[in-house]
């Protein structure tokens, strides 16, 4: 059983913040919208800022017991609505047993219920892990695309799960 507890990001964070970011990056390079290349050569105020977050806003982390940080998952409100953004988890603790993802998002989950009805995200069309891993989390296509900006010909297609029932 991996032993790991999930905490919102602090600015005092943000040299961890980065390394993760990095890591995200390397992993599964078609999630984000920037390359390894941007995010390495931004400066130390970036990461500091990125680590305070912005208003109406959630950052968390995913922490080992050890202190490794495994996971993350950022809350924004985009286009009035709650909108999860840069999620990683790593791969040695993906999957169901674990538990790190559906931490992660039940804490999102809560933050956007103060915000809204439902959660919504974009995923990229190629990337059929994090699609499958949305739709067993109760996640639907809306059919809603946008061109993904780093590789235009594939497509970001917007996922959505309703936060109240009834």
């Amino acid at each position: 059983m991996t032993r790991f507890h999930v905490r919102e990001v602090e600015e005092r964070d943000w040299v961890r913040l980065r390394a993760l970011r990095l890591e995200m990056l390397a992993d599964t390079p078609i999630a984000y919208l920037e390359t390894s290349a941007t995010a390495e050569a931004h400066p130390v105020s970036h990461w500091q800022r990125h680590a305070r977050g912005r208003p109406n806003s959630v950052k968390l982390v995913a922490e080992l017991d050890d202190g490794r940080w495994v996971g993350t998952m950022t809350g924004i409100i985009a286009e009035g609505v709650p909108t999860l953004v840069a999620v990683y988890v790593a791969p040695d603790v993906r999957g169901a047993a674990a538990g790190v993802t559906d931490a992660l998002l039940a804490g999102i989950e809560r933050w956007a219920l103060q915000h809204g009805d439902q959660l919504r995200l974009e995923v990229n069309e190629l990337n059929a892990r994090a699609i499958e891993a949305y739709r067993r989390r109760g996640f639907v296509m809306t059919g809603r695309t946008t061109p993904y900006p780093l590789d235009p010909p594939s497509l970001e297609l917007e996922m959505v799960k309703p936060l109240r029932t009834g």
